[in-house]
């Protein structure tokens, strides 16, 4: 795709040999020789990014700013200040205005395609949507462009080895740790007062797990246990914290990432209070299968537990049990040593939805 420019500067020259950098570049550029011009092209063009000159007869840099920061479709456009003007007073004035970067003049090709590559990386960051949950993160990690990537950040950690039903973390413990799961699975959990279960979340190969409470700075407000044998390597506070404070389009991607997780967890519990036992079951498996196959095998196996299984629907381990027999008379599942086969994918969707 080719992002499209607006250049707006009123020298002859300077405007006609940044806009040849651009396009030799591969930017598609449109000009305007002074501010007023400038806005019109803004409004007409929708361009990816504005280049603007500050010093401008008929209408300035700032005045420009001011009114596409005025208009619905041009306020969250990227906007470069070009200038020869190097006071603090007026990159203040800028900044406060809403520019999000300054060129000054006299500048090379690299330093003005950098500023303009670093902008558009950035506006398709905040355009993208990532879903909920834990990929989620892992998307806006990856988005970023961190220089300590997911992987990068859990190598050559110290590791821990979990038992199948072991606590990784309590309720209550204090997080001082971020955790890398390099092997296994893991489920977090709530526990009422009888000791019932509510899975908040599965994890698997890949996946971070803590960081809400690292965030909120807080106490752990649910339970760890590994569902089969697990690795996790140990990544400190302060690595963690770089990679959401990374920039500010980082940071507030990752609030409204949170947001939509709130929000889903939500459609849980109104799920688990509300749907048929059918439904929770249908929901349980296809939770697994979606989360855990990453292969797409059709002959994926479902080895947890019937007790973990019914815990995630919501339900007695005797009640999943029955629900479980009728999905396999009706052949929807398959039973294999243990291990669930999903038969009929389709319509098991068609159950939970």
């Amino acid at each position: 795709m080719m992002h499209k420019i607006l250049l707006i500067e009123d020298n002859d020259d300077i405007r006609e040999n940044t806009a040849e950098i651009l396009e030799l570049s591969g930017y598609q550029v449109i000009t305007a020789e002074n501010g007023k011009l400038g806005v019109e092209a803004a409004f007409s063009e929708k361009p990816d990014l504005i280049i603007c000159d500050i010093m401008m007869p008929v209408l300035d840099g700032y005045g420009v700013l001011h009114m596409l920061q005025k208009n619905e479709s041009s306020k969250h456009t990227p906007f470069i200040f070009l200038t020869a003007k190097t006071e603090r007073a007026d990159f203040r004035k800028g900044m406060e205005q809403g520019a999000d970067d300054y060129i000054t003049k006299p500048f090379n090709g690299t330093e003005l395609l950098n500023a303009v590559e670093s902008r558009l990386k950035k506006i398709s960051l905040l355009k993208k949507e990532f879903k909920g949950g834990m990929g989620g993160f892992k998307e806006l990690a990856e988005a970023s462009n961190s220089k300590t990537l997911l992987k990068d950040l859990a190598s050559g950690r110290n590791t821990n080895t979990y038992k199948k039903k072991q606590i990784i973390f309590s309720e209550g413990n204090r997080s001082t740790n971020l955790y890398y799961i390099q092997k296994g699975k893991v489920k977090t959990y709530k526990t009422n007062d009888d000791g019932k279960e509510l899975v908040l979340e599965l994890y698997g190969e890949g996946d971070f797990l803590g960081y809400v409470a690292m965030l909120e700075n807080t106490n752990y407000k649910e339970s760890a246990e590994a569902i089969d044998e697990t690795e996790l390597a140990i990544i400190p506070r302060e690595d963690f914290e770089e990679l959401i404070n990374h920039n500010q389009e980082v940071s507030r991607k990752f609030i409204q990432l949170l947001a939509k997780n709130i929000s889903e967890k939500e459609k849980q519990l109104l799920g688990l209070a509300y749907n048929s036992l059918r439904k929770k079951v249908a929901e349980a498996l296809l939770l697994i299968y979606n989360k855990y196959n990453t292969k797409a095998d059709p002959g994926f196996s479902i080895d947890i537990t019937r007790e973990n299984l019914a815990t995630i629907a919501g339900t007695a381990t005797e009640s999943f049990i029955r629900t479980l027999s009728d999905f396999k008379s009706e052949k929807l599942v398959e039973i294999k040593d243990g291990g669930i086969v999903l038969l009929n994918v389709q319509k098991l969707e068609l159950l939970a939805n």
